[in-house]
């Protein structure tokens, strides 16, 4: 409980919190970007093949 308390109220736990948000949001960024090129990079292949 004493973990959970010092997390939520002391500034290294704040910042703990936002850096893990930042990280799992810029994980989602990264993965959405990588996917969306992949699919580009299929479609100019399937162009190219043609």
């Amino acid at each position: 409980m004493k973990a959970i308390v010092d997390l939520f109220s002391t500034d290294y736990g704040l910042f703990s919190i936002t850096v893990i948000v930042f990280v799992i949001a810029m994980g989602y960024w990264f993965y959405r970007f990588f996917v969306k090129k992949m699919e580009e990079s299929e479609r100019e292949v399937g162009r190219i093949e043609r």
